[in-house]
């Protein structure tokens, strides 16, 4: 499903982020601070760090919610900018899912700026909650069966 996932996802793509799963319940995204994520010279928009957020924090609870053939949508999250992230920075969104209960997913997920040889330096740090809702109310779950059929 995830792969039926990145292929459907304009968004992530748009942007140049890349998904990885290492288990269920726990996604991390990868991106380069792009010229169009500017909003001041050298200065990422925190327009992009919250979708970056948002994405990260949807794809844990996803991940965990496709074990039990569901999807999620986001009903709200919060975040602190902790610090600026500039024009050519890699980024790293860790996010993990924290409780699952019968109706809601609640993940966290920290942005790092990483570099190589340098200590990684947490950019943000947000709290989401995730509606859960059977696979089979949506047009993806078709996508996915063509794709595993």
């Amino acid at each position: 499903m995830v792969a039926a996932y990145n292929q459907i996802n304009h968004y992530g793509r748009a942007n140049g982020m890349t998904l990885t799963v290492p288990k269920p319940g726990q996604a991390e995204y990868r991106m380069t601070i792009r010229d169009e994520h500017l909003s001041s010279p050298n200065t990422c928009h925190g327009g992009v760090l919250a979708g970056l957020m948002d994405a990260a924090l949807g794809a844990a609870a996803l991940t965990l919610a496709f074990t039990h053939l569901e999807f999620v949508s986001t009903v709200e999250f919060k975040m602190n900018f902790l610090h600026a992230a500039h024009l050519h920075d890699n980024l790293v969104a860790k996010g993990v899912v924290d409780h699952i209960g019968n109706k809601l997913v609640v993940s966290s997920c920290v942005i790092y700026r990483v570099a190589e040889g340098k200590e990684d330096v947490a950019v943000a740090r947000g709290l989401g909650t995730f509606n859960r809702y059977p696979a089979s109310k949506r047009d993806f779950a078709q996508l996915v069966m063509q794709q595993d059929g």
